[in-house]
């Protein structure tokens, strides 16, 4: 059998501690001259802050929700448009990023955003240029083509080339500041990216790389970095951690624990990262073969069951959510209907339907 496989990465990437300095020299390489910032409450005084370096800051955009909503992403566009702005920069987490893509692709079209949101049009190929700068060591946005979007109940997974940023700008000093929860939060969904990536139906050979470098980077330093913020180099490798398990599934697309992640998002509330590490144990244990074997090996583990152990150790050490007894009254049926008819579902290398859904949640209990 011959081996064929196809690699795209087209966002130019600039990593280093300190790295948000040339975000102004980044903006006039694309020859921006008026742009919008979209981030979060928490981050606006930080991002005022940067209009003393960077004057093309025309308008910030600082009302972006924790399950971002099309009504958020309207409303970035119509600052995008009363300001004129020509390049879109994105500051903060998943959320942040995934409101600023949508926002990016869509400002200069004449079209409402939920014709986009519902597949009415294809998106534009005239789009603006988006920069995404992450604040958190988990997501991988700054590096895939996904935006998770919600209108009302209604979440979806948009997976499209108009959402791909243009540059991403990775500063491990953005991430000194995150808490311990969103720390180990966000560092599970790092490496579920990596693993999914891995193990997808999908995967090729490059993804494979970033992905068991990714997975040894998380292994290695997101306990200390839970347990020291402050601590440079834990964060540093945590934010490479996060942009190597980006560029792992960016492709491929992740499997099992993400399909499962939205149902439990939905129903329970779980942050994302939470509700991935909730299954990725027992999804380690479900995709063990040769292939998972080896990397355990090579990120210094003896086996696969020694792998999902210490993901477990990690989820009890942050605090998170291990048994279906802590999410209330669970409702089983639901879940692994709505998980088992998720798309990602069908890049699992072992299938899943309902009844081994029903299987491996009943082992949480």
């Amino acid at each position: 059998m011959t081996l064929e496989f196809l690699y795209r990465q087209p966002v130019e990437i600039r990593f280093g501690t300190g790295s948000l300095a040339s975000l102004g020299e980044t903006l006039r390489s694309l020859g921006a001259s008026r742009v919008v910032v979209v981030c979060d409450r928490f981050l606006r005084a930080r991002t005022e802050e940067l209009r003393q370096s960077v004057p093309e800051i025309a308008g910030v955009f600082s009302d972006v929700e924790e399950n971002p909503q099309l009504s958020g992403v309207e409303a970035a566009v119509r600052l995008i448009r009363e300001t004129n702005a020509d390049a879109v920069v994105g500051i903060g987490g998943g959320s942040t990023m995934d409101t600023a893509k949508f926002a990016a692709a869509i400002a200069r079209s004449d079209a409402e955003a939920i014709a986009y949101f519902c597949g009415e049009r294809p998106f534009p190929m005239d789009r603006l240029p988006m920069i995404a700068v992450p604040t958190t060591a988990g997501t991988g946005s700054e590096v895939t083509q996904v935006s998770v979007i919600s209108h009302g109940s209604e979440k979806k997974t948009i997976n499209n080339p108009a959402f791909m940023p243009r540059c991403a700008i990775v500063d491990p000093m953005l991430t000194v500041s995150v808490p311990p929860r969103t720390t180990m939060n966000t560092g599970l969904d790092a490496m579920a990216h990596a693993l999914e990536g891995y193990w997808s139906r999908n995967h090729q050979p490059i993804s494979d790389l970033t992905a068991i470098e990714a997975v040894r980077l998380v292994l290695e330093n997101l306990e200390t970095a839970w347990r020291d913020g402050t601590d440079l180099k834990a964060r540093e490798n945590m934010s490479l951690a996060a942009l190597l398990g980006g560029l792992s599934f960016a492709l491929p697309k992740t499997a099992g624990s993400h399909a499962c992640s939205y149902p439990l998002s939905e129903r329970y509330h779980l942050p994302h990262g939470e509700a991935c590490a909730f299954t990725l144990d027992s999804f380690v244990r479900i995709n063990a073969d040769e292939r998972l074997e080896h990397l355990a090996r090579a990120v210094g583990l003896p086996d696969t069951d020694a792998l999902a152990e210490r993901i477990r150790e990690l989820k009890r050490l942050g605090g998170l959510r291990t048994k279906l007894s802590e999410l209330g009254e669970f409702d089983l049926d639901a879940v692994c209907r709505e998980a088992a008819a998720h798309p990602l579902m069908r890049n699992n290398p072992v299938p899943m339907d309902e009844a081994a859904l029903r299987r491996m949640f009943t082992a949480l209990q």
